[in-house]
């Protein structure tokens, strides 16, 4: 998967506990556990796993497994020492059966909530972490996700899709250049000061940057959605600018337990024309403090 430089060379600078930056991972265990590759964002080791299985459609829009239907996993620290952090997207079935399997084998269960409203069939998503030897945190995940649908063989490359009008106009508009892939246009925008949890410092690519992604939703129109990754004081100055935009606000909630300081997520769908739904964004993220 290609990723631009403008997006990743800024999440792929953080800092991690020395311990945890010694030795790094052997990335072919992971795989070979998982049943997939991922990529390389400096420290992090993150693996996709979208649910290419479900149809689920909102507003009357298919949305792509890039835009609200990707299951994520990103590891760090050393094959001895590792963590996993990651997000799951399941249906409402799956939930429980995942959950104990999940924490059968150790996890952390962090949230398990919606991410949108109105969507059909209605998805969830569960947030976890787990530590231990990068080896068995891999061979648990597979297990838990084996009791849902979610394809697990080697995915097959995205269909290519030229990159539409619209990728220009929304990067013009926000002054940033995103990554188009899979038919979806995603931002990764790490906030600027360093969020910690526990002992460790969690680089933006393990879940804690703003995730603002776009897809074609029609003739000049967008379909945006994702989450703002806010400080109290930011929540509800983000709440108004989206609303004076008309962009939805579909949960407020928290992702981890222990994370310092304390960070709220905030999802959102937006459906218009493309300048109006990118201004709708820029303004939310003018109240909040990101790189």
């Amino acid at each position: 998967m290609h990723i631009r430089k403008e997006v990743w060379g800024i999440l792929s600078v953080f800092i991690l506990p020395a311990g945890l930056m010694a030795q790094g991972l052997n990335v072919a265990k992971i795989d070979e556990a998982l049943g997939r590759s991922g990529t390389r964002l400096g420290e992090v080791y993150k693996l996709g796993f979208p649910r290419t299985d479900l149809h689920v459609t909102l507003d009357g829009v298919v949305l792509r497994p890039g835009l609200a239907l990707g299951s994520w996993a990103a590891f760090a620290g050393s094959d001895t020492n590792a963590t996993v952090m990651g997000d799951l997207v399941l249906l409402q079935s799956e939930v429980n059966s995942v959950m104990a399997n999940l924490r059968a084998s150790g996890f952390e269960i962090t949230a398990v909530h919606n991410h949108l409203l109105n969507e059909s069939p209605h998805v969830m998503y569960m947030h976890y972490m787990g530590h231990g030897t990068a080896t068995d945190l891999a061979k648990s995940l597979h297990s838990a996700l084996e009791l849902t649908k979610t394809p697990l063989g080697k995915p097959a490359p995205p269909a290519k899709v030229p990159e539409p009008d619209f990728a220009k106009k929304v990067e013009d508009v926000l002054g940033r250049k995103g990554n188009f892939n899979g038919g979806v246009l995603a931002f990764g925008i790490p906030r600027a000061e360093a969020v910690r949890s526990g002992d460790m410092t969690v680089p933006p690519p393990m879940g804690v940057a703003q995730s603002i992604n776009f897809q074609e939703a029609g003739a000049a129109r967008v379909a945006a959605t994702g989450d703002f990754v806010l400080i109290a004081e930011e929540v509800n100055p983000v709440i108004s600018a989206l609303e004076e935009h008309h962009i939805q606000i579909t949960a407020l909630h928290n992702h981890m337990l222990n994370d310092e300081p304390r960070l709220f997520f905030m999802h959102f769908w937006g459906l218009g024309p493309v300048a109006s739904v990118a201004e709708g964004i820029k303004a939310a993220l003018e109240k909040v403090h990101i790189q």
